[in-house]
């Protein structure tokens, strides 16, 4: 299957991306329980997830990167933009909340693009990411959407945030159910995910990482100065 917006919508119609849209919004649920006048940005697909927050929210969009392709949300007025990675159309800390899934993994050039979601975030903002764990059976299977792109360890993503000036405030894993297409195998999601969760929870699909903005950059250290030994002229 290939992967652009209209791939990944159809995934999403299927019984494993159904488990899966349930699994991860569980977790997304949980760190944002009240977005009641909240304004919210989802970056890269996020569109599954964000039809449950348009229920609550101020304002919900969905921004597409461009390798990804244009997907029309919601059928009657578009919410849903298409945009460079470095460039979002965007004022400045416009948006409460950023979730990033299916975006992170396949950009051109990480950094630029999360100092671009720092820039449009508000002061007290929140990002969550949902990155492919890099141990993962999702990151290795052709039929899981978190194959394609860059996988990420622990350390890696921690680093990304830092680098970017966020906070990681909470770690979660999802998906340690197997990317398999078994009906009893889907059926029994939640279960999987209990046990997953006590036996193999470095195994799990993807990081869920949810962060604060921090307005305050860490300020370099200062190397020493290398003094050189010079040499003057001798005096009669």
């Amino acid at each position: 299957m290939q992967f652009d917006s209209q791939g990944l919508a159809e995934f999403y119609d299927s019984q494993l991306g159904q488990v899966t849209r349930r699994l991860i919004l569980r977790h997304l649920k949980a760190a944002w329980p009240d977005l009641r006048g909240t304004r919210v940005l989802g970056f890269g697909f996020a569109i599954p997830y964000l039809r449950t927050f348009a229920l609550e929210a101020e304002r919900v969009v969905a921004l597409l990167p461009e390798d990804l392709g244009p997907y029309s949300w919601p059928s009657k007025r578009s919410l849903s933009v298409l945009s460079e990675d470095d460039d979002l159309p965007f004022p400045d800390a416009l948006f409460d909340r950023v979730l990033m899934i299916h975006g992170l993994e396949t950009a051109d050039a990480a950094r630029p693009l999360m100092r671009q979601i720092w820039r449009v975030l508000a002061p007290a903002g929140r990002l969550i990411v949902i990155a492919p764990n890099r141990t993962s059976l999702w990151a290795q299977v052709d039929r899981s959407p978190f194959a394609h792109g860059r996988p990420f360890s622990r350390g890696q993503l921690d680093r990304l945030l830092k680098d970017a000036m966020f906070v990681p405030e909470r770690w979660e894993m999802a998906l340690l159910t197997p990317p398999l297409k078994s009906r009893r195998l889907i059926r029994s999601g939640n279960a999987w995910e209990r046990t997953g969760r006590m036996l193999w929870p470095q195994l799990a699909g993807v990081h869920v990482v949810d962060a604060t903005k921090s307005l305050y950059a860490l300020a370099p250290v200062k190397k020493a100065r290398k003094l050189k030994t010079m040499l003057a002229p001798a005096r009669a």
